[in-house]
């Protein structure tokens, strides 16, 4: 699967972009709303679930590039992974290096995605989730025209983590759908 854009070009993650996922993974600001930076071991294993979860359900993350061959992050669809109040459900959910950021790279991609979720693969709805203190997230959701549904507390962070609590954000295919034609 490859999506194009005016600017930018999807094609799936693959084993030979580990050292730039694992770049990424270690930025400190990059993963300033996660629990940690990962490690090279920790991001690897991330890597190979990925290609595991495209594998098992034909979508998964996307490596996202300029067209002239700039990779700039990763995005895409993934199914929850976890037990929460709105799974099970796809996620939409993003991670580009720093110096990309505010040029709106994350919105074109992620406009992409939501196309190719909603028009060939056929979801009938894609959530995306954050911490509260990540701004340009839940704005880059509201814009997308997600709605928000309150929060949970991420069951993958430690309880008393200042992390753990997540705002959650909902957009169905037929909200989707009218806002093209608005």
């Amino acid at each position: 699967m490859l999506l194009q854009g005016p600017r930018l070009r999807l094609r799936p993650i693959a084993p030979t972009n580990a050292a730039s996922f694992a770049a990424l993974n270690a930025d400190p600001l990059a993963m300033r709303h996660f629990p940690t930076p990962l490690d090279r071991a920790t991001s690897d294993a991330a890597l190979t679930n990925a290609l595991a979860h495209h594998a098992e359900h034909g979508f998964g993350a996307q490596a996202v590039e300029r067209h002239d061959g700039v990779l700039l992050g990763f995005l895409g669809l993934a199914q929850v992974q976890f037990a929460a109040r709105f799974a099970p459900a796809v996620e939409i959910g993003w991670r580009f290096l720093p110096a990309h950021w505010g040029q709106g790279y994350a919105e074109e991609a992620a406009r992409l995605t939501l196309a190719h979720g909603f028009g060939p693969l056929g979801l009938a709805e894609i959530v995306s989730f954050t911490v509260p203190a990540n701004q340009p997230s839940w704005r880059l959701m509201q814009r997308l025209g997600m709605r928000a549904d309150g929060g949970f507390d991420h069951p993958r962070v430690p309880e008393g983590h200042p992390l753990r609590p997540h705002l959650l954000y909902r957009l169905a295919r037929a909200d989707w759908v009218a806002r093209l034609f608005d």
